[in-house]
Order: structure tokens, then sequence, then C-alpha cells
């Protein structure tokens, strides 16, 4: 009988080829499914920055690199200092030439624009006062007086900006010119009739002259003193921008060499002390240019612009008081201001004193700002002019207020043997136009000297930045090749 062999050996599977039997598969059950492995996150795409910095990062780790790093930060603080240089030097040279060759010349143009239409207005006056028999001296005066304001305005709508405050100041007064004109061809075609209405024409042209066209004339004079001022802001201060680059240039290129010095025992390297020398030089070239240029532009603003201003204030005010004094007897108490209560006195006198008053104030004004002889003599001639003339038109007024006009008309428009006041008027004007003169060329040489100081520095601070930005390249270049 066949008996079944006892044994706990599973039974044989299939085999693998090496004699060592394997399991059975086991087949799927129903129910259960197997589980994918879970995605990679994908990783963030690297900008362009981030892996720049890190080439930059291993490159500083060696020599080489550093000294590549080191010559372009070198290059771009020269050529920065370079660029940075000319700019604030073209800004401030261009401020400084507006100042001498526009801004400072409108400005004078516009206060001849007020004296000419204040002296028209006085010759005029001067004019009706000699009735039908009107000098053709008078005449001309006032002929050349308009044809001067008209030609300054001219020059003034041309350099003024289109749109701007100045502009329209002057369109204001172009129309206004005509208006006024007329009146006092009105007012001498009735005067030489003697037709009383030729003294409301003349009233009436004078308030026109006195409430619209010199005050629109005030507002075009301060306008371009502002536009002056403005100019000179722009021109005077430091640049201090380009000044602290050019130490740190210097600075950056003296740690350069001090560095190579240390690492090679060479004292010198020739490409960073070319582009030291050049970097010294246009800070050396900018610091002592804008210096001696800002003292020229500030002694031409204190010892010609403040000086000019004042003369000009002065000569309007003398010409104020000749006009009115010349009213004051066409209106012959017609209209009055109350100064007091109670107290009335002609309206034209008091206008005269007070313009009197402030032409006293111009002159000493004048005098202490005055610095050499030429300056100083002028004025105190207009000074002595001026008492003089406080003195002949207190004599004037007494006789007419004790009702002797022809007399009072003499000592106002009258000949020579007269000691009119009309004579101490033109001497006050001449001396004031001579000490105008003689600022004018004092501001010009000043303001000059200023622009000279700066001429050429934005082209040649331009061209040694390149030439350092360039040695600092080539001398670091020199100190790479050594490792090639």
């Amino acid at each position: 009988m066949t008996q079944t062999p006892k044994s706990t050996t599973a039974p044989p599977g299939p085999s693998t080829g090496t004699g060592t039997p394997t399991m059975p598969a086991i087949p799927p059950q129903q129910g259960h499914q197997a589980t994918p492995p879970a995605p990679t996150p994908a990783q963030p795409r690297r900008t362009a920055f981030a892996e720049g910095l890190d080439q930059l990062r291993a490159a500083a780790t060696t020599e080489p690199g550093r000294l590549r790093i080191i010559g372009a930060v070198l290059a771009l603080l020269v050529v920065a200092f370079g660029a940075v240089t000319a700019w604030q030097t073209t800004e401030r040279s261009a401020a400084a030439d507006d100042v001498l060759h526009t801004s400072q010349p409108l400005s004078s143009a516009a206060a001849d624009i007020y004296r000419s239409l204040a002296d028209a207005n006085t010759a005029a006056s001067s004019g009706f006062l000699a009735g039908g028999q009107e000098t053709r001296a008078s005449r001309d005066r006032y002929e050349k007086d308009i044809r001067t304001a008209a030609e300054g305005l001219v020059r003034a709508a041309n350099s003024s900006d289109p749109g701007s405050a100045s502009a329209k100041t002057i369109a204001e007064l172009n129309r206004l010119l005509p208006e006024y004109k007329g009146l006092i061809e009105r007012a001498r075609a009735n005067n030489r009739q003697g037709y009383p209405l030729g003294g409301a024409y003349l009233r009436y042209a004078n308030d026109k002259m006195q409430t619209q066209m010199l005050p629109a004339a005030e507002d075009l004079y301060t306008k371009e003193n502002e536009r002056l001022r403005g100019d000179y802001a722009d021109a005077t201060p430091y640049p201090w921008v380009a000044i602290t680059l050019g130490v740190l240039a210097l600075g950056a290129l003296a740690w350069a060499q001090h560095r190579n010095y240390r690492r090679t025992n060479r004292v010198l390297n020739h490409g960073l002390v070319a582009a030291s020398a050049a970097t010294a030089v246009v800070l050396l070239w900018l610091v002592v240019g804008h210096t001696v240029a800002r003292a020229g532009l500030n002694d031409s603003y204190d010892h010609g612009v403040r000086s000019l201003n004042v003369l000009h204030d002065a000569r309007i005010a003398s010409l104020k008081a000749r006009g009115n004094e010349n009213l004051t007897l066409v209106n012959r108490g017609a209209e009055t201001v109350e100064v007091k209560p109670g107290e009335f006195q002609d309206k034209f006198d008091v206008a005269f004193k007070q313009s009197m008053e402030d032409l006293a104030k111009g002159l000493a004004a004048a005098e202490n700002l005055a610095d050499d002889e030429s300056g100083e003599q002028p004025v105190t001639a207009a000074t002595g002019n001026m008492k003089e003339w406080q003195t002949r038109h207190g004599e004037a007024r007494a006789a007419d207020d004790s009702g002797d006009y022809q007399t009072a008309l003499n000592r106002i428009i009258g000949a020579k043997a007269d000691k009119p006041t009309g004579e101490c008027f033109d001497s006050v004007d001449r001396n004031l136009e001579t000490a105008l003169a003689h600022e004018q060329q004092e501001f010009r040489q000043a303001a000059g000297d200023g622009l000279d100081a700066m001429t050429g520095l934005s082209v040649g601070a331009a061209l040694l930045a390149v030439l350092g930005g360039a040695g600092a390249v080539l001398g670091i270049g020199r100190r790479l090749s050594e490792y090639r």
C-alpha cells in the first residue's frame, strides 16, 4: 500500500531558473484599487536676477571675480561723477547766462518802459502848462518817450513766454497806450483853443496813466525782477551731488590701490593712478570753478542788481514827483484829499510830497550801496539837486497860494533865469542815468566773470571722467592678466 509522505514542506511552485521556488501571485481582490504615488511638486522658476546674483556670489569667491567687480564699480563711480558734474554745471552755466543776457536786461527794459511812460506823462503835462505855446522840445520829448515805451514793449513781448503773466501785462499796456495818446491829443487840441475841457482830458489821461498803465508797468518790472532772482537761485547753489560723487570716487580709487598694494607689494598701478588723477582734476576744477563763479555772481547781485533796483526806484519816484508837481498847477485845487480830520489839501501836491520822500530814501540807499567814487559821485549830486528842487517847489507853492499863478508857473516850467524846478528835475534825472550806467557796467563785469569761471567745465568733466573710467578698467585689467 502506497503511503502519502509526511512533510511540512510547501508544494513546489514554478521555478525561476535558480532552483528557488516563487510564491504564486495573489490575485487582486474585488473592491480594492492600488493607490498611485503622489506627484512631485514643480520647482519655482528662478529669475534672471537671482541666477545672476548666484553667479556674482560664486565669482566673488575668487580673486579674478573680485577684481572684475571692483573694476566695474570704479568705472561706474568715475563715469557717474563726470556725468552728474556735466549735468549740474550745464544747468548752472545756463542760469548764469540767463542772468547776464536775458533776465537782467529784461528787468532793466521793464524799468525803462516805466520811466518812458512816466516821463511822457510829465512832458505832456509840462506842454499843457505852456498853453498854446507848447515848446518843440517838450513835444519832441513826449514823442520820444512814447516811441521808447512802444519799442520796449515789443522787445519784452518777444522775450516773454506765451501765456505768462508778463505776456498778459504787456498785452494790456499795448492796449492802453493808444488810448492814452488819444486823450493827450484831445487835451492839446482843446488847450490850444483855450477850452477848459482840455484840463479835464489831461486829468483823465493822467488818471489812466497813474491808475492803470504805471501800475501795470511796475507789475511787469516786479515780475522780471522775480525772474532774475530765480535765475540767481538756479546759478549759485553748490553742486553737492557731484561733489559727493567725486569724493566717493576718489575714496574708492584710493581703497583699490591700497588693496592692490597689500596683495602685490606694488606701490603704483598706472591705470588706477591715471583714474585718480583725472577724478581729482575734475573735482578740483568743479569746486574752484564754481566757487569763483558763485563769488562773481554774488558780487554782481550785491554791487550791481541791488544798486540798479534802488536807482530805478529813485528815478521812478522823481518822475512821479515831477508829474504831480505839474498837475498841481493844472488841477489848481479841483481835486483834494483829506490829510487830517477836517484838513484838505490838493491831491497832486500831497502825491508830490510822498514821491519826494521816496526819492530821498532811494538816494540814501543808493549812496550806501555805492562801492566806489564813480558810483557815489552822481548819487551825491542827485541828492543836492533834490534838495534844491524842494526849495524851489516851496517857493512856487507859496506864490500859487498867494494868487500869483504866473510866478508859480515860471517857477515850475519857466526859463533858466526863473530858476524853475524843471531844471532840478532834469539834473536829478541825468545824474541818476549816469549812476545807472555805472552800476550796469559793474554788473556786466562781475556776472561775466562768474559765467567765464564755468566755461568748459561741463565738457572737460565729461571727457576726463571717460578717461578716468577707462584708466580704472585698464588698471584692473592689468592685474587680471596675471591670472591667465
